[in-house]
């Protein structure tokens, strides 16, 4: 920092500037003043304790180091304490554009680094871990789809949904012949993967498990109307990826790492296989690929944030829907 900044400084902080203190954020993000960037970092954050709300300073500040500085100093605000307003995990947005090689010895807890060893899994870079934090392998199953990743940049997020599927050529009149079914497991699953839509945005999630074929279980959800678009596992697995990396139209994003074990998580309830955690992962992509996967479809416009997903289980004899939805 230039002479007379560190006063300058003091000052906009003493002030609770938030207009001046994100110029000066600005200005030393485009010149790489990432020693600057820190400690405004740390100035603005102590200043909480004073009642000064200085937050989004201090979120900015941590999400441009870990967007756009070197891996020295992103790894120091990936930290537990960091990041918890920023517009995704931390995690996530420093592994866009670092290795997990260059940021692992300047990452403290063993645990933030494997979340972000599973992020740069996702992007073709599976790295041993001493301790892993999903259980899960950060290495991708040959059944896996390249799961939707974000892009982060200066002016926010982009992370579109995989490619819609084709709609139905018809659609049947549909009646709730078959009773619901409680199904606690796989309900508390998809529960939890759309966890970013419900809790931080305005969406719903419903889901319908029934003694009978798909087309029953969207009955159950209250369609009378329906078609179904066959999926594979590739697929359904990709949607529910980047339904739960997300935060809905309005939330925080979750990041990539934790969609797919969100995805591991319900698959392996679907198909009995979540205890003991985690499954065989050959098990677990054999039993999934032996479900049957489509997309149901109403003949509503898909607007917004929507996944409409119904799986059956010809051994079995069951059948499950899910219907969520949340507005733009």
């Amino acid at each position: 920092m230039a002479p007379g900044v560190n006063d300058l400084l003091d000052e906009l902080v003493h002030r609770a500037d938030l207009d001046g203190l994100i110029r000066l954020v600005d200005g030393w993000s485009a010149t790489g003043d990432w020693a600057g960037l820190l400690t405004v970092r740390d100035r603005t954050r102590a200043a909480l304790a004073t009642g000064r709300q200085l937050w989004p300073v201090a979120t900015l500040a941590e999400y441009r180091l870990a967007l756009h500085a070197p891996a020295e100093w992103a790894g120091r605000v990936l930290d537990e304490a960091s990041g918890r307003f920023a517009i995704g995990p931390l995690s996530e947005v420093a592994a866009q554009g670092h290795t997990a090689a260059d940021l692992r010895r300047w990452i403290e807890d063993p645990i933030r680094f494997g979340f972000v060893a599973h992020e740069r899994a996702l992007r073709g870079e599976p790295s041993e871990l001493d301790v892993n934090p999903l259980d899960i392998p950060t290495t991708l199953q040959p059944w896996e789809p390249a799961y939707p990743l974000a892009t982060y940049g200066d002016d926010g997020v982009d992370a579109p949904a995989p490619p819609p599927p084709s709609r139905p050529a018809n659609l049947v009149e549909l009646s709730p012949q078959a009773a619901r079914i409680d199904d606690p497991e796989v309900g508390a699953a998809t529960r939890q993967l759309f966890d970013g839509w419900t809790a931080a945005s305005t969406g719903r999630v419903e889901v319908a498990c029934v003694e009978g074929a798909m087309l029953d279980a969207v009955a159950a959800l209250g369609v009378r109307r329906a078609g179904l678009t066959r999926l594979g596992l590739v697929d359904a697995l990709a949607w529910l990826g980047w339904a739960g990396a997300g935060g809905g139209a309005h939330g925080r994003r979750r990041g990539a790492a934790t969609g797919r074990f969100d995805a591991w998580w319900l698959l392996a309830q679907l198909t009995d296989l979540a205890d003991p955690w985690p499954p065989d992962p050959t098990e677990l992509g054999r039993a999934g690929q032996a479900l049957r996967w489509s997309w149901w479809d109403a003949g509503e416009p898909l607007l917004g944030w929507t996944v409409q997903l119904a799986v059956e289980d010809p051994v079995a004899g069951y059948a499950w829907a899910i219907g969520a939805h949340d507005a733009s």
